[in-house]
């Protein structure tokens, strides 16, 4: 079966001799630190720095290109949740407030611009000052053409212009801006996961010679306390997995623990969604189980029988079974039964956990399927292919399990939104369909499986270039993200905390798949992961 997101690495790397960990470590002990959690003076130095910055953020006689800057730097350094009702307000003020008059530059209009789309709130883009050739200029409009939505064709000049420029100005630029420049060209602030881009953006603003010093610091031990929340999160999630022993009794499965932790975490970072985290690594873990047994260690006639059993939900699996579904089978029930207590210690009503397990008996049903397709070596059409994998790529059932640990704002009414697939959760799955098919196209070739959306292109269509096909492909990726942004804007159907996690969804592919597969090779990313996960931010 095909490589499904970041649950399905190659099957090279299956075989126990060949067992890889992330970052290439030898075990995660040697990412969590060896000292406590963070004192008491630290939490007390927090707050008082919070509020300074607080005061910063309402301190209304700030001209406003000085007040976007601010919030620009606190959202990209980390740091915005702490502020989201000031920055909200702050910023519902700036379409209509320009009496200040210092929002007249290309820069400042384009931050403006991107800050209000991030927010939600949109506002036109017809507003650009003239283009000029100025880096920092080009940066700004670069960075904010990616909140365009379908048919605003003049940010879509606005970004190869910027795009065009800031490559043939880059040789003459400071090192840096330089490099500034080139982590964007590589992955602008709309594609990055926050945790990313605020480990990497503390670095530049630090370099920086006009930069806050309180914000600096506030930030970094800010990210340092949550390190420490990850780490520690990461060491139990780790003994789990352990306790399981997976190793012994399914030999054939992979050891991606970390990885699958750094991309939850990618979803959501913050101190108040640690259940969550816990929760969702552990269901991408134990999910990545049961499709590895529907690939290739079960036939025909007994995945249709485990299917059933997953359809009733049934605490036992019939003797015909082999003994591997059985511990798979076991294992997940046993999982659903923990995160069920969970929840409910932490108040959430009973019909969390319905829609969740609703969830997975659906991506089961389309797992099935693709294994009757590879069964008889069917090829489906894009329209059928896309129908099923858009289900089986797992992030209808993630966005939903992401729900478990977002408290109130999980009510009936978001669960049944997501459950209907509804045009962001449809365009999150289209980016991560299509970015892993791009990425694993050429070693899907080498063993049995399902067919790629390449493959069915090409049989469908009659087209005979991959590279083609693949820049069809590229185009139906980014008229996702367009939608996405589109799906961002207020008014909107669930609160935006829930449609955040969708973003990052599709970000953490970016991330993970951009450059190549990622999740099978993991030296790509390793840096990446270390950076947020391993080294100390001081």
């Amino acid at each position: 079966m095909m490589l499904r997101i970041c649950l399905l690495p190659s099957r090279q790397f299956f075989h126990p001799t060949n067992r890889q960990h992330l970052l290439l470590i030898a075990n995660v002990q040697s990412i969590i630190p060896q000292s406590g959690s963070s004192s008491d003076t630290s939490i007390q130095e927090l707050e008082e720095m919070k509020q300074e910055v607080r005061k910063m953020l309402t301190d209304n006689t700030t001209k406003n290109a000085k007040k976007l800057c601010l919030i620009d730097a606190a959202q990209r350094l980390g740091v915005g949740y702490h502020f989201t009702s000031e920055i909200e307000a702050e910023l519902l003020k700036m379409p209509h407030d320009d009496s200040k008059g210092d929002i007249d530059d290309l820069y400042t209009v384009a931050l403006r611009f991107r800050l209000l789309r991030q927010q939600g709130i949109n506002v036109s883009c017809g507003m650009y000052a003239s283009l000029t050739r100025d880096a920092a200029g080009l940066l700004s409009l670069y960075e904010a053409a990616h909140l365009a939505i379908r048919g605003e064709d003049i940010l879509d000049q606005a970004l190869d212009f910027a795009t065009t420029n800031l490559r043939s100005l880059l040789p003459s630029l400071s090192p840096h801006l330089a490099q500034e420049v080139n982590l964007a060209l590589n992955r602008p602030i709309r594609k990055c996961l926050p945790r990313l881009d605020a480990r990497q953006y503390i670095d530049a603003y630090s370099r920086d010679e006009f930069h806050n010093a309180t914000l600096l610091a506030f930030a970094k031990l800010d990210f340092s306390i949550l390190q420490q929340m990850h780490q520690k999160e990461l060491s139990g999630i780790s003994q789990w997995w352990k306790d399981l022993e997976i190793a012994s009794r399914l030999p054939y499965v992979r050891d991606r623990i970390v990885e699958l932790y750094f991309w939850i975490m990618g979803v959501y970072f913050e101190p108040q969604y640690s259940l969550g985290r816990k929760i969702l690594t552990k269901v991408i873990a134990v999910m990545s189980l049961v499709d590895d047994t529907y690939d290739n260690y079960g036939t025909t006639q007994e995945l249709e029988l485990w299917t059933e059993a997953i359809q009733r939900w049934d605490v036992r699996v019939k003797d015909e079974l082999p003994a591997n579904m059985k511990i798979v089978h076991g294992i997940l029930i046993d999982l659903y039964n923990e995160i069920e207590a969970d929840i409910s210690k932490e108040g959430m009503p009973p019909y969390a956990i319905h829609y969740a397990k609703e969830a997975v008996k659906r991506s089961v049903r389309y797992y099935s399927a693709e294994a009757e397709w590879r069964s008889r070596g069917y090829v489906p059409t894009v329209e059928e292919y896309m129908d099923v994998s858009l289900v089986s790529c797992c992030y209808p059932l993630l966005t939903i399990t992401s729900f478990l640990g977002m408290g109130p704002l999980a009510t009936v009414e978001a669960f049944e939104w997501a459950g209907k697939d509804p045009k962001i959760i449809k365009a999150s799955s289209i980016i991560c369909r299509l970015m892993d098919d791009i990425a694993s196209h050429q070693f899907e070739q080498q063993r049995d499986h399902v067919a790629s959306s390449i493959e069915c292109y090409t049989k469908q269509h009659g087209t005979s270039s991959e590279e083609e096909i693949v820049n069809i492909f590229r185009e139906e990726i980014a008229n996702a993200w367009k939608d996405m942004n589109e799906e961002c804007l207020k008014p909107n159907v669930v609160p935006m905390p829930l449609l955040e996690r969708v973003l990052n969804f599709a970000r953490a592919m970016d991330v993970i798949y951009k450059d190549g597969d990622g999740y099978t090779n993991p030296h790509l990313v390793k840096d990446y992961v270390a950076s947020v996960l391993k080294h100390p931010i001081f």
